[in-house]
Parts: C-alpha cells; sequence; structure tokens
C-alpha cells in the first residue's frame, strides 16, 4: 500500500490473432467485509491512458503490451461450458455494469472473434481499475475468481477458476501487476448511509405503473438488498437498514455510477443500462430524475431526495 505518483500508460501492439483468442478469465472482486473497512476504502488506482498524462522518471507504470499479450487474452478462456467457474468470463463481463465491464467482442466473417486495439485500451482503463499496481495479493482482478483457500475473495457469482496461486493464469496476471510500481491512489468517495436509510431504501418500495417494486425480487438470497420489512411495519428500521446498506453497497462502484450494478440493471440497454436483468427496466435513460438522484449518492453527494415525487 506504499503511495506514489500517478503514472500514465503507454504502448503499442497490434492486434494478433491465434488460438488464444479463443481464451478467457474475468475477474470482478468484492472485498470481504473485514477488507472493505481497509483496503476497498482506497482500491480504487487512477492509472492514465495512453494519452494521459506524462509518465513519471523512474517508476514503472501497468504495461498495456504485456496486459494485452498475456492477461487479456485469458478473459477468453473457454473452460468448458456455462455455469460457475466454466464459462469464459467475457460471457458475463461484455458490456455488463459490473466493475470489469468489458467491450464486445468482434468478430471476422470466418467467426473468429476478436478485440480492436482500441476496444483492448478500453478495456485496460477498466482492468487497470481493479488492480494494485506492485501488489497482486491486494488486487480485486486476481482475489475474485482465486479459490479462498488460496487467498482469494470469498464470492464470485461466476465461480472460482483458480484452485492455487501456482496456476500458470493466475501467476501470469500476477507477474503482470508487480511488475508495476506503486501508484498513489485516490481515496474513493464515501456513501452517505443516512441518505440510504431515507431515501434509497424508498426506491425499493416505490412501484412504478406495470412494474414490480425492487423488494419483489431481491429481499432474499446473494441479490437482497431489500429484505423483507416485519409484519406491523411499512418500513425499515436502523438495524434493518444496516443490513440493507451492507448488502447494496456489494452493487455499488463509489465514485462510477455506470460501474454500479444497482444503476445499471434496472436501466434501459438503450440508456447504457446492462443487456440482462431479471426484472423491469425502471429506468429509460440516464436522464431519469430519480437515477440522477441515485448516481449524484453514487458519487458521493448527498442530492435532494425525488422518489415519489412524480419524476417519471
Amino acid at each position: 500500500m506504499v503511495g506514489g505518483p500517478l503514472l500514465s500508460v503507454l504502448g503499442r501492439l497490434g492486434v494478433a490473432r491465434g488460438p488464444w483468442w479463443r481464451s478467457g478469465l474475468a475477474v470482478v472482486p468484492l472485498w470481504p467485509p473485514a477488507r472493505q473497512r481497509t483496503v476497498f476504502a482506497v482500491a480504487v488506482a487512477l492509472v492514465g491512458c495512453a494519452s494521459g498524462a506524462a509518465r513519471v522518471a523512474g517508476q514503472t507504470p501497468l504495461s498495456f503490451d504485456r496486459y494485452r499479450a498475456t492477461v487479456e487474452p485469458i478473459f477468453l478462456v473457454d473452460r468448458g461450458g456455462w455455469g460457475p467457474g466454466r464459462a469464459a468470463c467475457v460471457t458475463c463481463h461484455a458490456e455488463q455494469g459490473t466493475p470489469l465491464r468489458l467491450q464486445r467482442l468482434r468478430e471476422t466473417a470466418e467467426g473468429e472473434v476478436f478485440w480492436s486495439e482500441e476496444d483492448s485500451r478500453r478495456n485496460f482503463r477498466v482492468v487497470a481499475r481493479l488492480v494494485t499496481p506492485g501488489d497482486p495479493d491486494g488486487s480485486r482482478l486476481l482475489r475474485k475468481a482465486l479459490a479462498r483457500s488460496a487467498g482469494g475473495a470469498a464470492l464470485h457469482v461466476g465461480g472460482k477458476f483458480f484452485q492455487s496461486q501456482a496456476d500458470p493464469e493466475w501467476r501470469a496476471m500476477a507477474d503482470w501487476v508487480a511488475a508495476a510500481d506503486p501508484v498513489e491512489r485516490a481515496l474513493p468517495p464515501s456513501l452517505d448511509f443516512d441518505f440510504f436509510r431515507e431515501c434509497v431504501q424508498r426506491v425499493f418500495l416505490d412501484k412504478r405503473p406495470g412494474d414490480v417494486e425492487c423488494v419483489h425480487c431481491h429481499e432474499s438470497g446473494s441479490r437482497g438488498f431489500a429484505r423483507p420489512i416485519p409484519e406491523g411495519r411499512d418500513f425499515w428500521n436502523e438495524e434493518e437498514s444496516e443490513r440493507n446498506f451492507a448488502a447494496a453497497r456489494r452493487f455499488v462502484e463509489p465514485g462510477q455510477p455506470m460501474m454500479s450494478r444497482l444503476l445499471t440493471h434496472p436501466l434501459a440497454p438503450a440508456g447504457g443500462g446492462d443487456y440482462f436483468h431479471g426484472g423491469p427496466r425502471r429506468w429509460a435513460t440516464t436522464d431519469d430524475p430519480e437515477w440522477q438522484m441515485l448516481a449524484a449518492w453514487v458519487r458521493g453527494e448527498t442530492p435532494e431526495c425525488v422518489v415519489g415525487r412524480g419524476n417519471r
């Protein structure tokens, strides 16, 4: 966790073709609660793109060339079918509202899939936010798909791809991260719990015409950020709100509304939302005042509550 100046990333590599274009891995870690109080608070590394700030003399940035040659191909590995720990991670993470939001694959006339160099640079900027340069063990990208017994995160919906840190693919990512010098991190904004309790939770209960309330599908299980309200009450108390907050924040990237699943899952795809959501689309565009309110909250602001004020 040693600090240092912000780095920009330089590098250029032509599109390489080969069997590895059909290989892949994706990791979208969520820190376990104990680490959320420490590392997650400072885990967002600000790494410049190729056209960004000048490189700091004497320091080694994350290498785009190495990323494209050895890391990005892992995202495409077909691990034997559909299901946790088996499907290629790009299957779930192409333009989805997760921290690892990869570009959609292109396809040649012969059916070969690939990312253009510009696609890869966009992927690189996303991936760079999910690693701690110089610290593989502290990098979200590496922890999510690693077995918990090997030091990985407690949960990954996509399954565990690596049973040990000796796995060649895991080592390839680790070596890429370790080769970079530590960089200065910006503290992500804090999410206002009071605003969540008094306003955000009202979104979960507010039914829009023709739709069902969020609580209808999100009252239990891994998606349960709106637990049932005990009989005799119409709202959550303080303790229940804290539990909802702890669950809901797993779907929020502080400072990044468009990387926060709480905001992208219910957003229509035409408006920039995810391509799949089991429930209805609550917002047609990001111009919806309610969406804008939630986006401001994710950015660390405390906006005016607009829930139930005819903002549809």
